[in-house]
């Protein structure tokens, strides 16, 4: 059986139990959270939200890309929400590699030649989740009155950890 199929059949059971379908479309607590992709992390668990509590947008490594901007302008402007918290974790994939180092395995891989795309990466955990604060800060698409904050989130312990608010 292939992964889809037992996901198809655990929605079947979620949706048989299912008694969230009047909430609405703004989160609740107007609050957006950008995080990283990783398997390991349920942010709704370690933030202690509900459905329908918070927007989650997740990618590789929680970066402020340009797509998890777009997500953030349309969460404000369109949803409500006035608060981004950023989140980056202890042992990060994007930690482990360097752009070069990703452009020659996709190179060899699948033959493609990914140019001078940036993946984002970094050395500094800490310093990568300034360097999103700062990012956000300083896009003309995010108001200066919507609160910023940043922390890690320690995937041994569970536990959160401020690194900053800008």
């Amino acid at each position: 059986m292939a992964v889809f199929d037992e996901l198809m059949q655990a929605n079947a059971r979620y949706a048989e139990g299912f008694d969230q379908g009047h909430l609405a479309s703004p989160p609740k607590r107007r609050v957006a959270v950008l995080t990283c992709m990783d398997a390991r992390l349920h942010p709704e668990s370690f933030l202690g939200l509900a459905v329908g509590d918070a927007h989650m947008i997740r990618n590789a490594g929680g970066r402020a890309s340009d797509d998890a901007i777009r997500s953030l302008v349309i969460s404000q402007r369109l949803l409500g929400t006035n608060e981004i918290v950023v989140i980056h974790h202890t042992d990060c994939g994007m930690a482990h590699f360097t752009n070069e180092q990703l452009a020659a395995k996709i190179k060899a891989e699948l033959g493609v030649d990914v140019g001078d795309r940036d993946f984002l990466p970094f050395t500094d955990l800490e310093q990568s989740v300034r360097d999103d604060l700062n990012i956000l800060r300083s896009s003309p698409l995010i108001p200066a009155d919507v609160t910023i904050v940043g922390a890690i989130y320690d995937v041994r312990s569970g536990r959160l950890t401020e690194v900053a608010r800008v």
